[in-house]
């Protein structure tokens, strides 16, 4: 996931725009693309976060912004405003901007060709684009694909959260875009009694290179209620999972541990369906 330089002094030159995606609701899409999006911004790089999820917007909350939108994604794709007077700068960081998604409007009121006109809005300014995909594999994630350069699947350890994603990577790959994994609220203790799928387990069903492993802390619900991405929280175990992945998203080598114990994979490798 290398960018190109962006004018001079060893800055990009042209962003790379990420796709978070998942295609089962409820893994922890939006608060990875808040959470990546600030540690990123935190090792000086300009983060946009776009929230794709048309009529169902979240991002703003996690943020802390939603009582700053004026304006949104539609309103950028549809030339009602320009792309400037759309995006909204964190309270946190002059490195992380949002771009929200009208809620009011129908998922399909925007199409995959001005998704693609908004993403090169914006290239050139930031170093990285994060959109937070609607759940699902319909036209909200097509769209949300469009103008993609990379991709990073979210899952949980569990059977229908990895199925889900099972099918996303598939259409992935059909679009040619590459993707990597992040394994969300994974517990150890669970993993090395055999009751919950190993690290080793997940990656070796959906046959994607690992970006991360979040373990599963209540700090990530306390910082969502605050309006503030666990990042800012040097305490958390999320928050420092996630600043361990936005260095690899940079090209840092920064080892994985696997936390492998005990393993349920033999006793539902039927029931799964995935990854034989």
């Amino acid at each position: 996931m290398n960018s190109k330089n962006i004018g001079t002094g060893g800055k990009k030159d042209v962003g790379e725009a990420i796709v978070v995606t998942s295609g089962k609701g409820g893994v922890g899409k939006t608060t990875t693309t808040a959470s990546l999006g600030a540690a990123l911004a935190l090792r000086g790089q300009r983060v946009l976060v776009i929230d794709a999820d048309i009529g169902l917007r979240n991002l703003d909350v996690i943020l802390g912004l939603e009582n700053r939108i004026v304006f949104n994604i539609v309103d950028v794709a549809k030339k009602i405003c320009k792309p400037s007077q759309a995006i909204i700068k964190s309270k946190k960081s002059n490195n992380l901007y949002l771009l929200p998604a009208s809620q009011t409007d129908d998922k399909d009121v925007i199409d995959e060709a001005e998704v693609r006109f908004v993403l090169e809005q914006f290239k050139r300014e930031f170093h990285y684009i994060l959109i937070d995909s609607p759940a699902g594999i319909e036209q909200g994630f097509r769209n949300a694909c469009a103008g993609a350069d990379s991709a990073i699947v979210v899952t949980t350890p569990e059977v229908s959260a990895i199925r889900d994603a099972d099918r996303v990577v598939g259409l992935l790959s059909s679009k040619g875009i590459e993707a990597r994994l992040i394994i969300n609220r994974i517990d150890f203790e669970m993993v090395r009694r055999g009751d919950m799928l190993s690290v080793k387990d997940v990656q070796d069903i959906l046959g994607i290179e690992i970006l991360g492993v979040i373990e599963r802390d209540e700090q990530i619900i306390v910082a969502a209620n605050c309006g503030e991405p666990v990042t800012y929280n040097p305490k958390s175990k999320a928050g420092q999972a996630f600043t361990r992945i936005a260095g690899r998203v940079c090209g840092e080598q920064i080892a994985i541990p696997s936390f492998d114990g005990g393993s349920i994979w033999n006793r539902i490798t039927k029931r799964l369906g995935v990854g034989q």
